[in-house]
């Protein structure tokens, strides 16, 4: 299975210890090249930064369609775009990206994806943790943004409503 990754989950999963759920879901993650800057050049003190560097199980890879990213660039950040270029590129199975408009354009190109909490529940479906609502708790702390709405479908999916 080939999972390619946005900044987004990894930083937001880094925040809260629990960027391992990553490599236990899915073995390995690639990511583009505008990812990894972002994770682990822009500030250095970044959650996330020193695990992605020293991350083996995490490959990084240029993207090669730079008129695509070009296009995707006019909505988009460069790791939303380079990650979606990447996932056409390498017909990966999976994208992780929290961002909405980036979801958006995913789904219209109709790229299986998931975001940092569906792979919370995701985690927890597999035993990988016992329960979701503390680490939710936890994201909200960290700054990460959903409505209760969202708060309440996750809990919801997750068996802890």
């Amino acid at each position: 299975m080939i999972v390619v990754s946005n900044a987004g989950p990894i930083i937001a999963l880094a925040r809260i210890e629990h960027l391992f759920l990553l490599q236990d879901l899915y073995g390995e993650l690639v990511i583009p090249t505008a990812v990894q800057q972002e994770v682990v050049c822009l500030p250095t003190d970044l959650p996330g930064a020193r695990e992605v560097k020293a991350a083996s199980w995490i490959e990084v890879v240029g993207v090669s369609d730079s008129i695509a990213v070009s296009f995707l660039r006019e909505r988009l950040d460069a790791g939303e775009s380079e990650a979606i270029v990447l996932v056409l590129e390498r017909q990966a199975d999976l994208l992780l990206i929290d961002e909405a408009r980036g979801r958006r354009i995913a789904q219209a190109r109709e790229i299986p994806h998931i975001g940092t909490l569906g792979i919370l529940v995701l985690a927890k479906r597999r035993g990988l943790v016992e329960t979701v609502t503390p680490l939710l708790n936890q994201l909200l702390a960290a700054g990460f943004r959903m409505d209760g709405g969202l708060t309440q479908t996750v809990k919801r999916l997750a068996g802890e409503e």
